[in-house]
Parts: C-alpha cells; structure tokens; sequence
C-alpha cells in the first residue's frame, strides 16, 4: 500500500497557486500514492477540480485531508505564511511530512512549532544547486516567473513604448533598460525586455555571468569594483551572490550612479538567500534619473534594492516610479503552479522508495540540506546554527 499524499488550498492572503497541477500528476503515476486534493483548492491557478478527478485524484475537505495524508503538499507552508500559517500548524499531527517553501532562514519560530508538531518539513527553498536536483528547483522556477512579470510591470508604468518604431509622425527611439543581477530573474527580465524591444544592459558583482548577458543580446556594465574578479570571490558553493561588505557596496552604488542617470527602466534582482537584500540604489541615484523613469525592485520582499522601496507599494519620488511587488509568482497562477508542481513532484517521487513508502534518509545530500526538521526537532545546521543550537548530531 502507497502513501497517501495530500494537496490543500493555499490560504496565505493573495496566493492564487496551487502545489500541484494536472499536468504534474503522471510524475507520481507509478509511485502508488494515492492523491487527496481539497476541493476548490486549483480554482485559482485555473485548475478546475474536474481536471483532477478525472486523473484519479479525489476530493475531500481540509481537515480529512491533513488528518489522514501522510504527506501533505504546499506553497506556502507556515514559515512562508506568517498572517495564517498557525492554522495549518494547529492541523499538522506527529509523523507527518510537508514539503513547500517555509522561508527556514528567516521563519524560526515556525520551524520550531514544525518540530514541536513532530512534523518532518522538507524546504523546497533549501534545494542543493546540484545537477541531481536540477528539476527540482523551485526557486529557480519561480525566479523565471518573476524575471518575465517585472519587465511586463515596467512596460506598463512606463510613459513610453519599449521597442523602436518607424511611424508616419517619425522615428521612436526605443527604451533603455538596466537589469541588475543575472540570475535567473535577471536573465529572463533580460530576455524578456530585450523581446519586447528595449536596450538592454546586464550588470552583476559576478563577472562570470558576462557570457550569458551578452548572449541573450545586452551590453555587460563593467564598473570595475568586482571583488577580485573572479566568481569564486562573489558566489557561495550553491551558486548564488554572497553577501559582500559594505565597503564593497558603497563603491559599488557610486560608480553605478552614471549608468543609472541614461536609463529608463531598472529592474533589481539581487537577493542573498536568508539575508537582508543589499541596498544598491541610493536615493541620491534615483534622483539623478529622467523624470518618468521606472523602477521595479524585484528584491522587495527582502527589503529591496532600492532605499526608496516600500514593499507591496509604489512610491513616486522627483517623478521617478519606484514599484515593490510582492509574490509575482502568484500573479501568474496558472504556469506557476505547473512549474513548481513538477518541481515538488519529481522531489516527491526522489523519495518515495520501491515500496511505495516514503524514505527519509539523511546522509543523501539533497534530503540533508532540505529537511528542517525531524521526528521533533530542528536536524537542519544552518538554520540551528541561526537558532544558536549546537550542530545536529551525525546520522
């Protein structure tokens, strides 16, 4: 007998998506787990429950789901969902398994009343940058989503067109466009703005990315004060920017200030997992831009790139939009969902064992640097490390 797998309705405020997608249900197919979805729960992301049942999932309500699925589906579990994530909390029984993003760097005390609970919680945001995890990556997935919805963002505040136009009444000279971090974010806002039209330029602490702003058709920003300039000296061992000191930030924002003064449209995307996001962008810098000039602070909800930034809000300084918008993601339900549905799946699948039973074992690197906590306690380092608790013992 398989286990029972469980899919409920996202109750964060505003989340329109859902943990699985119809499309992602023939990745569990040969598992033998029996899938248990709340009724109504993909209404939001575009998924009727009909297209669910019709695949042999079936339908029941809230709490039947939590009191009998061994492993209960979310995007937002209750780290990442701190207005009503108790709630799912106060549902969640001994022995139990959930995997979605729980924000474990930042959520501690969720992580604590997860163990408390006696739940095993498996962080989708903690997945290893290794090849073997590659399809599981949910942050990637979702970063693709953001990246796209930014630019789109940008293209509608701003009061001008992004492509060059050949028209009867002349010529209109095309936007220019800053994109500021190239990770995945930054390189579909890249690709995106460069599809509708713009002049794009790519700037990143990581000189090594060059290559890849240059083949999606932008120009590089040098601003000669990379850290060594090697990408050794700016990215972690997972693939991400470090955190930098402050002495390299500060000569960072002056020699970006003349490049911020020619264009149109910044859009920030650098975010350090766990940490504040840097402040790259002065008010002073906002202020040397054209009046009408848009910027989209992808990083809000770490507090922004931009000192001006007010996450969720648009501010309006000398004329300048500064926008901070929160879980883009959610305002592209539908294709979010089926991304971070196969990414959850095929996790999923990783560790559902030849018996059809869930195996949990934690000298495998990807299940080691993703499950917080464990048979009442928090078992992951870094985030007992950020709690003060002695390293967790060997297994």
């Amino acid at each position: 007998m398989g286990i029972t797998v469980g899919i409920v309705s996202e109750i964060a405020p505003g989340e329109r998506r859902v943990a699985m997608a119809p499309t992602a249900l023939s990745v569990l197919s040969k598992t033998g787990a029996e899938l248990i979805l709340e009724a109504g729960a993909g209404d939001r992301a575009g998924f009727p429950d009909s297209e669910y049942s019709t695949k042999g999932v079936r339908l029941a309500g809230r709490e039947e789901i939590f009191a009998t699925a061994d492993v209960i589906l979310q995007v937002r579990s209750p780290g990442a969902n701190p207005e009503t994530g108790t709630q799912d909390l106060a549902l969640m029984r001994p022995g139990q398994t959930v995997i979605g993003f729980g924000e474990p760097l930042t959520a501690l005390d969720a992580a604590r009343g997860l163990a408390e609970r006696g739940v095993s919680f498996l962080s989708m945001e903690l997945m290893p940058r290794i090849t073997r995890a590659q399809s599981m990556d949910a942050l990637s997935s979702m970063a693709t989503i953001s990246g796209y919805k930014a630019v789109l963002i940008a293209a509608d505040t701003l009061p001008r067109m992004f492509p060059m136009l050949m028209t009867a009444a002349g010529t209109v000279a095309p936007a220019r466009v800053l994109v500021i971090g190239a990770g995945v974010a930054g390189l579909q806002a890249i690709a995106t703005a460069r599809r509708l039209g713009a002049v794009v330029s790519g700037y990143d602490i990581r000189t090594a990315v060059k290559e890849q702003i240059e083949s999606l058709g932008a120009r590089f920003v040098i601003l000669n004060v990379e850290a060594g300039g090697a990408a050794g000296s700016t990215e972690d061992k997972g693939g991400y920017a470090k955190a930098m000191g402050e002495d390299f930030y500060r000569r960072q924002r002056e020699a970006m200030g003349s490049v911020l003064a020619e264009q149109n449209v910044v859009i920030t995307t650098a975010a350090v997992p766990g940490k504040k996001a840097p402040i790259l962008i002065t008010r002073e810098m906002v202020e040397r831009m054209a009046p009408g000039s848009v910027v989209v602070d992808i990083a809000a909800e770490r507090g922004g790139n931009c000192e001006l930034t007010k996450p969720g809000e648009t501010v309006t300084h000398n004329g300048i939009g500064i926008l901070g918008p929160l879980n883009l993601p959610s305002t592209v339900p539908y294709h979010a969902s089926q991304m971070y549905a196969k990414n959850i799946a095929t996790f999923l699948k990783y560790l559902i064992g030849k018996d059809g039973q869930l195996t949990i074992d934690r000298e495998d690197e990807i299940v080691r640097e993703t499950l917080v906590t464990h048979r009442g306690e928090v078992v992951h380092a870094k985030v007992r490390e950020l709690m003060g608790l002695a390293a967790p013992q060997a297994v």
